[in-house]
């Protein structure tokens, strides 16, 4: 292998990223959601001892890169990592590893299964190419802990509350809870105002005493995150999304879209704008 032009794009690409040291690189690892097992972390451990210089690196997508590897020892560093399914991420144009935060696994505030969710998404579109970097997260809820807002596209649990009225104690806890005070009470009924409601789930997990339900449970789905240079929130694209396959369809309507109308080196977000996120949306939800 000689390190000429041609030879570093592809191995940026598979996430073998070059340093400005001459003839050195990172080896940026393909984790989804985070998560290694004990095993890996000691694999890791071994091989930054023996091929780098006994350093790890945690990006902040929650990915991993082995850092000072000289290019004649990758391919050596790259075979000991996937014997124990560790492999390459992902670099330049096309789609990144999947960020996702514990979710209702483990997280009192997690609405939906992330962990679940970011496998299927790494399987369907994990490196494939895109017009520019396109990055994508699922978080658990509104608490927006894995930036959903911050990524081309991003995945919300959310849940639409619904009162009981046999159930309530009138202690108000749900009026001082809601972060956006979208519950209020009038004539000793408590209410909500769905257009301030985030659908998060604070006022179903709050109350003493059950008396806010999960009336519907789905997805928020946001569109054209970004930071870098040019920083963009995401916009939310409907309300809330209850059917899993149709978000699907929605994510795949998506990236297709970028990917027939978004230019070299323009992100997701940013042709959003050029575009207009009304003429997108309308295209994104027909039919849907």
């Amino acid at each position: 292998m000689t390190n000429n032009r041609l030879d570093i794009t592809a191995m940026k690409k598979m996430g073998m990223i070059q340093q400005k040291q001459k003839d050195f690189f990172a080896m940026r690892l393909h984790v989804v959601g985070g998560d290694l097992n004990t095993e890996q972390l000691q694999r890791i451990i071994e091989v930054a001892d023996k091929y780098g210089k006994g350093q790890v690196h945690l990006s902040t997508r929650q990915g991993l890169e082995i850092h000072n590897i000289h290019y004649t020892k990758l391919e050596t560093a790259r075979k000991s990592l996937e014997e124990i399914n560790l492999k390459m991420g992902a670099c330049g144009p096309r789609i990144r590893i999947i960020v996702a935060c514990p979710g209702n696994d483990t997280c009192r505030w997690g609405i939906i299964n992330t962990k679940k969710m970011a496998k299927e998404l790494d399987e369907k579109y994990f490196r494939k190419e895109t017009p520019h970097k396109f990055k994508l997260a699922v978080t658990g809820c509104p608490n927006n802990c894995a930036k959903a807002t911050e990524n081309d596209i991003g995945i919300m649990g959310g849940i639409l509350p619904e009162w009981i009225k046999d159930e309530c104690s009138k202690c108000n806890l749900c009026i001082y809870a809601c972060p956006k005070n979208a519950i209020y009470k009038e004539n000793d009924q408590y209410k909500l105002n769905e257009d301030k409601c985030i659908y998060c789930s604070i006022c179903t997990s709050s109350c003493p005493s059950e008396a806010w339900i999960r009336k519907k449970e789905g997805y928020i789905l946001h569109i054209g995150g970004t930071m870098g240079k040019s920083p963009r929130l995401a916009s939310k694209l409907c309300g809330l999304i209850e059917e899993k396959p149709r978000l699907n369809i929605l994510i795949e309507k998506a990236v297709q879209y970028y990917k027939k109308h978004g230019q070299k080196k323009e992100r997701f977000g940013h042709m959003i704008d050029r575009i207009g996120l009304e003429e997108i949306r309308e295209v994104l939800l027909d039919g849907v």
